[in-house]
């Protein structure tokens, strides 16, 4: 959905929660969806946070059982190796830890050891003689008849996080999802004969454009989002809208739109005929997995339009009319699980278990009938929570059992500033897997794109961040969406919104955005992207953000995909992303390592992620001047974006990343 409502005081913009470091200002929400691509809720304009958005509290943030805290051990007898074995890591009694000898004659190892924990350990001399440790009286019954000993349970509060545990062989790692955005409509036309005629007084860019699944399916068919290094698909929602009405958009937009976008559901049983039939979209699902690309659907349940004929029929299954959201009887901050986004979109009541019983079954059939593997679930917000909580109940018992696979539940909360809030949603048990990172995202455009916050400041957020959800949850990472102006257009050197918060609807209709002719945005976007690209979560691209695609708001940041012509930086863009997203997949510390800041400046970061068998060092330089990253460790890199070898104090150019591997 497409709502804006700013000094919300329920799920809204909170200025610096508790659990926040970050200071921000109070924006309010902005539920993202998109309904009508009218105008925003409101019309007050937040202010861009000025020189309030600092942090200082690096700390990593994650659960208990996934905090370690630096524990050290020691042996002062004779030996000529000692090494230390036991539970303090799940391996830790096949594979041990050597312990040093330093001048006093005493072996030490230091290793983190599981928070709030005893740790059971012996000490193995000589590669042979397992003995208890004679310096520690504490002993526990080791299952073999002998003793191990007996640390006790260790708190700290200078902890590192651990990685979660790896999904079992066979089943998708969602920590490995790289998301890309298929707009539907707009992406490609492989088939003509659905097209159907313009809508009555609808303007061009709100009309349907021809994009179907047929041409998603020849797009996957050519390899065209493995070669960019995409493994999972996003698809605009997929059931029959009403495409024979213009709405008029909201909130003072005098322009009228056809329901394109998906998100004006008329009948949630059937297909909808401009993008192709149930087996059409079947053919694209099942070529998408012959391609080892997943495939979640957009699933709108906020609301029907007023032409449903469930509406017609159940009337007591919506809330009802004359609450309008954003009215002054009827707030987006107090109403918005039960306000109508627009006079045309009754708004579901899912208190109502019937009603709640009809959509939940509904989104479990599409499962069911396309083999899907995941849902992006519209302005969750807005929705009554046991509508979620019953979905996860039957896909769990339902889809899941048969599937072997874990069923991937995004959901978009609209709020750039309160944590807590996105986070009530997440709990992979009984509701959703993750969500769409807002507050990463203003924090990333702040810092690399607009260039009015520093790289430390991103760093420090994104410590505070790492875990923030919960150790099962994978968050879809973002720097574009279908909701804001195209986000080349903040990268470049003026950015073209100075407010972060801006949709961009001031060029949407007039003055509309031209392609930039010069380099730096590009290799800023590349930039903000090689941060999400070489950090856990689930990064999206939206489609045509890969080729610095032009736009302001709603609808001009829809504008149809460009195929061909592209420039050189356009290419330039695409191959950047294509060869990170390839390292992205050689390495698994890029996808769920541990990252460690090894140096920031206000313009340069460099830091390395580490995981079982993996380490790579990155170095971002957000600068207009190049800049040298003296932190890397003594030694010769391979440095894996442009080639060749390095050491130490390598000069990072002007807007460049480069990510080296030690020889």
């Amino acid at each position: 959905m497409a709502v804006l409502a700013f000094g919300a005081t329920t799920g809204c913009g909170d200025p610096g929660d508790a659990a926040d470091p970050i200071l921000v200002p109070d924006v309010g929400s902005y539920d993202g969806g998109n309904f009508d691509g009218g105008i925003y809720g409101d019309s007050a304009t937040p202010t861009d946070g000025g020189g309030t958005d600092t942090a200082v509290d690096t700390k990593p943030v994650c659960d208990d059982t996934l905090k370690r805290c630096a524990a050290v051990f020691t042996y002062s007898g004779a030996a000529t190796t000692v090494e230390l074995r036991g539970d303090f890591r799940p391996d830790g009694w096949t594979k041990g830890e050597p312990m040093t000898k330093d001048g006093t004659g005493t072996w030490t190892v230091t290793v983190p050891v599981p928070y709030a924990i005893p740790v059971q350990y012996k000490l193995v001399l000589d590669g042979t003689n397992w003995i208890t440790d004679p310096a520690n009286p504490e002993k526990a019954p080791d299952g073999f008849g002998g003793q191990n000993s007996l640390r006790a349970a260790t708190t700290c509060t200078d902890f590192t996080c651990a990685e979660p545990d790896v999904p079992k062989p066979g089943v998708f790692d969602w920590r490995d999802a790289v998301i890309y955005f298929v707009f539907v409509d707009r992406f490609l036309d492989g088939d003509s004969s659905n097209n159907g005629s313009k809508i009555s007084g609808v303007d061009d860019a709100g009309q349907y454009m021809g994009g179907d699944w047929a041409g998603v399916k020849k797009k996957i068919d050519e390899g065209y989002f493995e070669t960019l290094g995409v493994n999972t698909l996003w698809i605009t929602v997929p059931y029959n809208n009403a495409n024979d009405y213009g709405g008029l958009g909201v909130g003072g937009d005098p322009h009228r739109y056809s329901s394109y976008h998906g998100y004006w559901p008329r009948d949630v049983s059937k297909t909808e005929p401009r993008f192709g039939t149930l087996a059409e979209l079947q053919a694209m699902v099942a070529a998408a997995h012959t391609h080892k690309l997943k495939v979640l659907f957009d699933y709108a349940m906020v609301h029907m339009h007023d032409s449903a004929q469930v509406y017609k029929d159940h009337k007591d299954w919506f809330h009802a009319s004359g609450c309008i959201c954003g009215s002054g009887s009827c707030p987006w901050e107090t109403t918005g699980d039960r306000c109508w986004f627009t006079d045309y979109l009754p708004h579901w009541n899912f208190k109502v278990k019937e009603a709640r019983d009809y959509s939940v079954g509904n989104a479990v059939q599409w499962i069911k009938d396309t083999g899907i593997d995941g849902y992006r679930l519209d302005a969750i917000k807005h929705v009554d929570g046991s509508w979620l909580t019953d979905l996860r109940t039957r896909v769990e018992t339902e889809i899941t059992p048969k599937s072997g696979q874990r069923f991937y539940m995004v959901g978009e909360t609209y709020d750039f500033g309160n944590r807590d809030y996105l986070k009530s949603f997440i709990d992979p048990k009984t509701k959703l897997d993750g969500q769409f990172d807002f507050p990463l995202r203003l924090k990333l455009l702040q810092s690399v794109l607009t260039r009015k916050a520093g790289m430390g400041e991103l760093a420090s957020f994104m410590d505070g961040n790492d875990g923030f959800y919960g150790s099962s949850a994978v968050m879809s990472t973002w720097i574009g969406n279908h909701d804001l102006g195209r986000v080349i257009h903040m990268a470049e050197d003026t950015p073209m919104w100075g407010d972060p918060y801006s949709d961009g609807k001031d060029r949407a209709w007039s003055s509309k955005p031209g392609l930039p002719g010069y380099r730096a945005p590009f290799e800023r976007l590349a930039n903000a992207f090689a941060v999400l690209f070489t950090n856990k979560g689930a990064p999206l691209v939206y489609y045509g953000d890969e080729i610095g695609l032009p736009g302001a708001g709603d609808p001009d940041n829809r504008r149809l995909m460009q195929w061909t012509g592209y420039s050189t930086d356009q290419q330039w863009l695409k191959d950047r992303i294509a060869k990170l997203l390839g390292l992205r997949a050689a390495h698994p510390a890029m996808r769920r390592g541990i990252r460690k800041t090894l140096s920031v400046s206000n313009d340069l970061w460099v830091y390395s992620l580490t995981t079982t068998g993996d380490t790579v060092y990155v170095a971002i330089n957000r600068g207009d001047t190049a800049q040298t990253a003296s932190a890397l460790p003594a030694g010769s890199f391979t440095e894996l974006v442009e080639g060749g070898t390095v050491s130490s104090g390598v000069s990072i150019p002007a807007r460049q990343t480069r990510v080296f591997v030690a020889k």
